[in-house]
């Protein structure tokens, strides 16, 4: 089955912050001096993703999350409302029983719903995908009573991130695309988390030459 495609072209405000002065690429989201789209690879994935998107980040360049959209044909995104499902999401889980797996960190109160090893999952697992900020990720997981009957996997995070447009306060948070390439990996599919990660340096570079900047000092191990 393919997934809807859904345009998140609409925010409901605009984006003011520094850079929205900027003529920018439709898809990317980069400036268009900076565009990395005729260099980004797509592939099926052994899985389906699913983005569940607080609307703060419609608007905000730094997203990952677009690039699991544009590297598997099959991923989709709708807008997170807390009081209800956005209609192509509901459709989406009365399509798929049993085939979706909320993505997000273990906590005590919720254990009984982990799901601890991946051959426990379908043959063609869901994952969907809080996108958000830390913040955000855990009022949509929390606040969400249509997600709370939902099996929870956390994915295995084997390196810290890579992501250095944004700050987090915790060192093994990864960003949005670096989870969906986490859960690859458990999965199995190297191709996939490859062509993933591939899009993820794309956009790390092309941000970080935007801004005049080298993307390999901020990777750099502290002296």
């Amino acid at each position: 089955m393919r997934m809807p495609d859904v345009n998140p072209a609409f925010p409901r405000k605009p984006f003011n912050a520094r850079g929205s002065k900027v003529s920018r690429c439709e898809n990317c989201r980069l400036p268009e001096t900076c565009c990395i789209c005729s260099a980004l690879r797509h592939t099926q994935a052994a899985a389906d993703f699913w983005l569940l998107m607080h609307h703060n980040e419609f608007y905000k360049p730094s997203n990952t999350g677009r690039l699991i959209l544009q590297s598997f044909p099959s991923a989709g995104i709708s807008e997170w409302q807390r009081l209800s499902m956005a209609t192509e999401f509901e459709v989406l889980l009365q399509q798929r029983p049993g085939d979706a797996c909320l993505v997000f960190p273990e906590a005590p109160d919720y254990s009984h719903r982990m799901v601890r090893d991946v051959s426990e999952l379908s043959a063609r697992p869901l994952f969907i995908i809080p996108d958000g900020t830390w913040r955000q990720a855990r009022r949509i997981f929390r606040h969400s009573a249509y997600l709370q009957d939902l099996p929870v996997i956390e994915p295995e995070v084997l390196q810290h991130s890579r992501y250095f447009l944004r700050k987090s306060d915790t060192e093994h948070h990864l960003c949005t695309a670096e989870v969906a390439v986490a859960l690859l990996e458990q999965l199995g599919d190297r191709e996939g988390a490859e062509v993933l990660m591939h899009n993820f340096r794309l956009f790390n570079e092309g941000y970080y030459a935007s801004k005049g900047r080298n993307l390999q000092v901020a990777e750099a191990p502290p002296a």
